[in-house]
């Protein structure tokens, strides 16, 4: 089994990383089990046999009688029964089937290799929605925004359509561009951009020393393999530096690696456990901090937003119930699912909730998400501020910022010493 095993994100909508970027992440990578397969093709379950046959008298009917003949697709049609059995389980944006396009383009997203616009796509309430672009990416510097709603790929309606189509049609070369129309689900009205697909090398950990302060600036952008070891890397450094304070930004981070989660909440915690896991039977079991790794012990502030999720809450979560930083800003999105996955003949895969998991106190988070010390709010046209965009910002500009969560951590780290 593969310990890098994969949860998947819930609160009701499906989660993609479209880093789309020629990519697709079904999950935040987190808890995965791969298991041998694929099941024999050949083993129709005796009591399943009447729902087998009215399978392929609607089979034989559409290949028969459908007038437009170019859109029967044999293989189009395999996929989305499948897809419609998996959908039946209601396990909507966690249990998924995954095209064997899918299946590759997902193992570039492990390996931080991404080509496409740079985005977070999940489905929600039957629509795909934005999380957030991922930091300086094409999908950020055009202007796209969390929140933002997907009503047509180059001109084309996509309302309507399952997400993994969606996901084709945004997808594609580097240099090559797409048109997308957004609507803002605030106020309902739409815009289009045009965005020049490319290839991004993602950075997964930036930090700068705030402009005016003795704090430093650290965001996780996504949790993938050399995360944790760049951040200790950044963590030694901001030591280095004389930095009094910490403010760690997960804002719009879509997760990752469990074993890079576990890493990360190792460097800010002294022991315990990073999480616990519980079973269809209800047995919990917990998920220990890793031994060995050097500890930062500056205060310690958390940012978290809607975006904030999968792994990104696992670190969170175990912060919050140490209670070794406040956080602040909204609450995340409600990461719930450990998934198991299973490969299909022809290189498509299953992948199948079989675990919940729960922070270190056993609060649960499926749905729920992670509910701040400090709520503060940012307006739609707000974008964060990230450790890249600060470098020449004076004091003065800092102040003058519409990041609110940013200067309210700024504040608390200023005012506040956290007890160690």
């Amino acid at each position: 089994m593969d310990k890098n095993y994969r949860f998947s994100n819930s609160k009701g909508v499906a989660y993609w990383l479209l880093l789309l970027i020629a990519s697709v992440f079904t999950g935040a990578l987190l808890h995965n089990y791969i298991l041998p397969g694929p099941y024999p093709s050949t083993a129709v379950p005796r009591e399943a046999t009447a729902d087998f046959n009215l399978m392929a008298e609607a089979w034989n009917a559409i290949g028969q009688q459908y007038v437009d003949r170019t859109s029967v697709q044999p293989r189009n049609m395999t996929y989305g029964a499948i897809s419609g059995m998996v959908d039946s389980l209601g396990d909507t944006g966690h249990s998924v089937f995954l095209t064997p396009e899918m299946v590759r383009l997902e193992r570039t997203v492990e390996r931080g290799e991404f080509a496409g616009i740079g985005a977070e796509l999940r489905m929600k309430n039957k629509q795909a929605v934005v999380v957030a672009p991922m930091d300086g990416t094409p999908a950020q510097k055009a202007g796209l925004r969390p929140g933002d709603i997907i009503v047509q790929v180059d001109g084309l309606s996509v309302e309507g359509l399952p997400l993994p189509e969606i996901v084709g049609k945004i997808t594609g070369p580097a240099g090559t561009r797409v048109s997308l129309t957004l609507k803002d689900p605030a106020t309902g009205k739409e815009r289009t951009i045009e965005i020049t697909r490319a290839n991004i090398p993602i950075r997964s950990v930036t930090w700068n020393k705030l402009p005016g302060t003795d704090l430093a600036h650290v965001r996780i952008a996504l949790f993938s393999k050399g995360t944790s070891s760049a951040l200790e890397k950044a963590l030694d450094e901001i030591d280095r530096r004389g930095a009094k304070g910490v403010i760690l930004d997960l804002r719009n981070d879509p997760g990752g690696l469990l074993d890079t989660a576990v890493g990360v909440a190792s460097q800010f915690l002294k022991q315990g456990n990073a999480l616990q896991e519980k079973n269809a039977e209800g047995k919990v079991w917990p998920v220990p901090l890793e031994a060995g790794v050097k500890k930062c012990t500056l205060p310690l502030v958390v940012l978290i937003n809607s975006g904030t999720a999968s792994a990104a809450e696992v670190v969170a979560g175990a912060l919050q119930d140490a209670n070794r930083g406040a956080l602040v800003g909204e609450t995340t999105f409600g990461t719930g699912t450990v998934l198991k996955t299973i490969p299909l003949s022809d290189g498509s895969a299953l992948q199948l909730a079989f675990l919940e998991w729960l922070t270190p106190k056993g609060r649960t988070i499926w749905h729920k998400g992670i509910t701040p010390d400090v709520a503060v709010s940012l307006s739609a046209e707000t974008e964060p501020l990230v450790p890249e965009g600060e470098h020449g910002m004076t004091a003065a500009e800092l102040r003058m910022s519409k990041d609110r969560q940013l200067l309210r951590a700024i504040n608390i780290l200023q005012v506040r010493q956290p007890s160690q």
